[in-house]
């Protein structure tokens, strides 16, 4: 079935399929090209993976309607808007490691159930991506490092002959070791580490 485009009808079908994400638009659109280029929509189905009636249904809402994308818009949140903004603001604060962890703080507060694909593609939607987070050194204490030297060269005094053992509580290898967690995208969170 040949049907009839202008060239700019062309360039901008052939732009937006280049731009878009979704995989049914983009479908719709190279069904509409290709019958443009004189393609039956048999062998359009056929090179598309896609029922003939599909095919036609398609050229046809594209010819009486314009239409390129589907009628189902996707499905309302299941947060209301002050939930939402609670939970951003929670999320920005506190940092959860894993998507799980946030599904059950979610059914716990308000008893709404999420899946885990649900709930990364909300946080995706919200502007959270997950990410290593910054380690910031400890700082010593001048204080206590005093009182230490204080203590260990009494100690030096008192031992005589006896060796000192150090018995540290954070070997190098055993120091903070920063795991990914669900930030807002373009900030910073910071996490103390040892040493």
């Amino acid at each position: 079935m040949k049907i009839f485009i202008t060239s700019e009808q062309k360039i901008k079908l052939e732009r937006l399929h280049d731009t878009t994400r979704d995989g049914q638009v983009r479908d719709r659109i190279k069904a509409i090209l290709l019958a443009s280029e004189g393609w039956s929509s048999v062998m359009i189905a056929q090179a598309l993976r896609l029922h003939q009636t599909t095919v036609d249904r398609h050229i046809g809402d594209y010819l009486n309607q314009g239409k390129l994308k589907s009628d189902n818009g996707g499905s309302d949140s299941l947060l209301s808007r002050e939930q939402t903004d609670f939970l951003i603001n929670h999320l920005s604060q506190h940092l959860f490691h894993h998507t799980h962890e946030i599904v059950a703080y979610v059914a716990q507060l308000w008893d709404i159930t999420f899946s885990i694909p649900g709930m990364n593609k909300w946080l995706h939607r919200q502007g959270f991506s997950y990410k290593k987070p910054c380690g910031v050194p400890h700082k010593f204490e001048a204080e206590k490092q005093r009182q230490f030297i204080e203590y260990y060269e009494n100690l030096k005094v008192t031992a005589k002959d006896e060796p000192i053992l150090f018995l540290d509580a954070v070997h190098p290898t055993q120091g903070t070791k920063l795991g990914y967690g669900w930030m807002r995208k373009g900030e910073k969170k910071t996490v103390k580490t040892t040493g």
